[in-house]
């Protein structure tokens, strides 16, 4: 993988440096998954009856994660966009504006008016404001793992480069959590009609949070010495089609599996849960949350490992298991059983974890310094729009369309058995596991 020459004379002020940026990283990612987890909860919990009143019960969940997949259309998008500037202009200017964005569009989706106010008009607006979120959170992850990783040094990037992946399942335990405090608050009824937007509107404050952390980081110091050597790109996105394409399919495949098998457990199980198997808001809400903290913990432990024994070597292990903890999510949570159920939603957060925590590090490594935010932004959304954008909308017509939660099976395991090739297909290395080249290097 790709990374910089490390200068042993800075080591002292650079760990203080590099823990720095990735908190803030890991705060900031925190904070733009939440603003995009608020959809997804909200397009499995109220926006059906709010912006989709007149369809049916199935088809308005449909259309609510139709919604959904048009944000995901659009985080491709965002990663050109803000890999463009990214590469060109910096890191850390780029990833401030990227956090606004975000922050200002789910503002705006709290005081949006309903269906019953202004008719199509309703849905039109959350659709171009799920599409701001799209193009915002496009340009974050890149962004906050390639920073992360160009300041940590030559032996901890996996364990340096999970912190902002923390973001991921830090960012729905807030989301959800929010959800279940606010439902607990003003009650189910009052919740439906008007208590769901204000978990959107406090967003503004924790932005403004954000955007302090972010301003008060250093630029990455490998793209400080590429642009002093004047190797930045004029067109980047440009160059990784055209240059760097098989990284860019080959990353895409290594995504797309852990992208599916999340929305399943972070979206789609909020939908199915309470209307296939009649359990409750509150208790697959929590579920999710009790997942979503184990797999928050045990993301560290993994990224040591990582460091240790190779990221690639965790990485494989990891999604060989989590392909059987899908063949077997719906069966268990069809039991109805809610102790067992609980247990396993815990046991998929720390199967999830294994792969979450080193995917950052390893793809962003296919692409060198000069284009990586481009290339880890868009192979990872298009990743992500593969797997967990389009999840929960197929999941929904299979399950409507089969009446079974098999046909949902059977498409989680097709795309685990896709990227789990992908993945067992990365060369292995004996040396170090991050490595500054002009081309994707292997990796343990």
């Amino acid at each position: 993988m790709c990374s910089a020459t490390t200068d042993p004379g800075r080591s002292t002020s650079r760990n203080g440096s590099v823990r720095k940026v990735a908190w803030a990283s890991a705060i900031g990612s925190t904070i733009e998954w939440y603003d995009f987890f608020l959809y997804g909860t909200a397009a499995a919990l109220v926006f059906d009856s709010q912006f989709f009143p007149g369809l049916d019960p199935a088809v308005g969940t449909i259309a609510a994660f139709g919604t959904l997949t048009a944000g995901f259309l659009a985080r491709p998008l965002g990663g050109v966009i803000f890999g463009h500037f990214g590469d060109r202009a910096g890191r850390r200017n780029t990833l401030i504006v990227s956090l606004l964005l975000m922050g200002l569009a789910t503002t705006m989706v709290g005081a949006l008016p309903t269906y019953a106010d202004v008719g199509i008009w309703a849905p039109v607006l959350l659709v171009l404001l799920r599409l701001v979120q799209g193009i915002g959170l496009g340009g974050e992850w890149g962004g906050a793992i390639v920073l992360t990783l160009e300041h940590a040094p030559e032996d901890r990037k996996g364990f340096y480069g999970s912190f902002p992946q923390l973001g991921t399942p830090a960012g729905l335990i807030l989301a959800n959590g929010a959800f279940l405090g606010c439902l607990a608050v003003v009650g189910k009824e009052e919740f439906v009609q008007w208590g769901w937007r204000i978990v959107f509107l406090i967003s503004i404050a924790l932005v403004a949070v954000g955007l302090y952390l972010r301003v008060h980081v250093q630029e990455s110091p490998e793209y400080v010495r590429t642009a002093q050597r004047k190797q930045v790109d004029r067109a980047p996105a440009a160059v990784v089609f055209s240059q760097h394409w098989k990284p860019l399919i080959h990353a895409t495949l290594v995504i797309v599996g852990n992208s599916t098998a999340a929305y399943i457990f972070m979206v789609y199980v909020l939908s199915y849960g309470t209307t296939a198997q009649n359990l409750s808001r509150p208790f697959v809400l929590g579920c999710v949350i009790l997942g979503s903290a184990a797999w928050l913990v045990s993301v560290p432990f993994w990224a040591r490992l990582g460091d240790k024994f190779g990221l690639r070597a965790v990485f494989v292990h990891g999604s060989v298991i989590r392909l059987v903890w899908c063949l077997a999510f719906f069966p268990i949570v069809n039991t109805g059983n809610e102790p067992i159920i609980l247990l396993f939603m815990v046991s998929m957060g720390l199967v999830l974890s294994v792969t979450n925590a080193p995917i950052g590090t390893l793809t962003a490594g296919f692409f060198p310094v000069e284009v990586r935010y481009s290339g880890a932004s868009i192979s990872y959304q298009i990743g992500s729009l593969l797997g967990g954008g389009i999840t929960p909308l197929v999941a929904s017509a299979l399950f409507t369309t089969t009446q079974s939660s098999w046909s949902v099976t059977a498409y989680l395991l097709a795309i685990s058995v896709v990227s789990l090739a992908a993945s067992n297909a990365i060369p292995r290395r004996d040396a170090a596991p991050v490595h500054e080249a002009s081309a994707p290097t292997e990796v343990r």
